[in-house]
């Protein structure tokens, strides 16, 4: 099995000041998840190299013994920081894409089009697609073969309006995760916020927020194995 796992590479959280990037627990659960499994892991980004680290995810209050590990391994963090350039990689090479979240996504890979049309050719290849957290924001400009929004009439989820003004970013963020689900049509559901809650429909798995990248990895491999 060949996974491939698509990074932000956009690091400013808006006006702030403050840096944004991916977020650490969303990447190393998945990855692990992923290496137990035996599948060939591919990272990518939008510029490649060194993707953006959002800090506070590294943070000892949002820490883990999987995000504790990672920083420890020398093969991943090398991996880490030569992520392949984003127009480069084709679905043809890979059995499915998994979409760590993290605010960079937001800015970029929302509005990114090598990311549009590659998450388009993988479910027209009848292939799955999972995003945690903020990354399924990253669907606001999918469409299927229709021409129709991805989400439209799907079962999803995604970082939680209420999560988002917990963490003090509603008015910095260029939009909101749930907002916008609903807006392009998608089923929202959501769990207690900051608990793991993972929605499937399709070839379309969401989890809600950093807790649920595990479940969300497990449920992706369990699909694509089946």
């Amino acid at each position: 099995m060949k996974i491939l796992m698509v990074l932000t590479s956009h690091d400013e959280l808006g006006n702030t000041g403050r840096k944004t990037g991916f977020w650490l627990e969303e990447l190393a659960a998945p990855y692990y998840a992923f290496k137990v499994a035996g599948a060939e892991i591919v990272l990518a980004s939008p510029n490649g190299g060194q993707p953006p680290l959002d800090p506070k995810s590294n943070e000892p209050s949002f820490q883990t013994d999987l995000t504790r590990r990672f920083e420890a391994d020398a093969e991943a963090t090398a991996q880490l920081a030569s992520t392949v350039r984003l127009d480069s990689v084709s679905q043809a090479d890979f059995d499915t894409v998994f979409y760590p979240g993290g605010h960079g996504p937001l800015w970029d890979l929302a509005e990114d089009k090598h990311s549009i049309a590659l998450i388009e050719s993988f479910i027209a290849a009848g292939k799955y697609v999972a995003l945690v957290c903020h990354a399924p924001g990253v669907l606001r400009h999918v469409k299927r073969a229709d021409g129709k929004p991805l989400v439209e009439g799907k079962n999803v989820t995604g970082f939680t309006n209420t999560e988002e003004e917990a963490v003090g970013l509603t008015k910095v963020v260029p939009f909101l995760v749930e907002d916008e689900l609903k807006a392009k049509g998608g089923l929202y559901s959501k769990g207690a916020d900051w608990s793991s809650y993972v929605v499937a429909d399709g070839l379309l798995i969401t989890g809600q927020n950093p807790g649920s990248s595990a479940e969300a990895a497990q449920l992706l491999l369990s699909k694509v194995a089946g």
